[in-house]
């Protein structure tokens, strides 16, 4: 399934977007989790900086 996503996002405007994925600890248990999104790439640092889960 992961090879049919970077080839979508290979043509046309799929340039634009990237997959990101950041890992975000549990304030409850403390373990940590990934949280993956496919966002365009102006908007990389915002996600990354965001500290919710």
């Amino acid at each position: 399934m992961a090879k049919k996503v970077v080839a979508t996002l290979k043509t046309g405007k799929g340039k634009e977007f990237s997959r990101v994925i950041k890992m975000v600890k549990s304030p409850k248990t403390g373990a940590y989790s990934f949280k993956e999104e496919i966002i365009h790439n102006d908007h990389i640092k915002d996600f990354l900086k965001d500290k919710e889960a």
